[in-house]
């Protein structure tokens, strides 16, 4: 039987591990995320003026944010 206020089960992982597979996570999220938007943008955007190009340029250049911040938070959790 564990002690008070302690899990019985022992922490999967460590925050080592959890910052190793952020990192790799987040690398291929952004990678993976930049390419999805080269091409919606070349397909969907270029040329259809120099409004429609800003609006597409500010959106998709802080849209990846919100999955970035998720498993930036993920993966910077205290060990307990």
């Amino acid at each position: 039987m564990a002690a008070p206020g302690l899990s019985p089960y022992k922490h999967l992982m460590n925050i080592r591990t959890r910052k190793a597979i952020g990192t790799v996570g987040t690398v291929l999220w952004l990678t993976i995320y930049a390419l999805i938007a080269m091409a919606i943008g070349g397909q969907y955007v270029v040329g259809n003026g120099i409004a429609a190009e800003l609006l597409f340029y500010v959106v998709a250049g802080v849209a990846w944010i919100p999955v970035a911040m998720l498993i930036i938070k993920w993966m910077s959790r205290p060990d307990l």
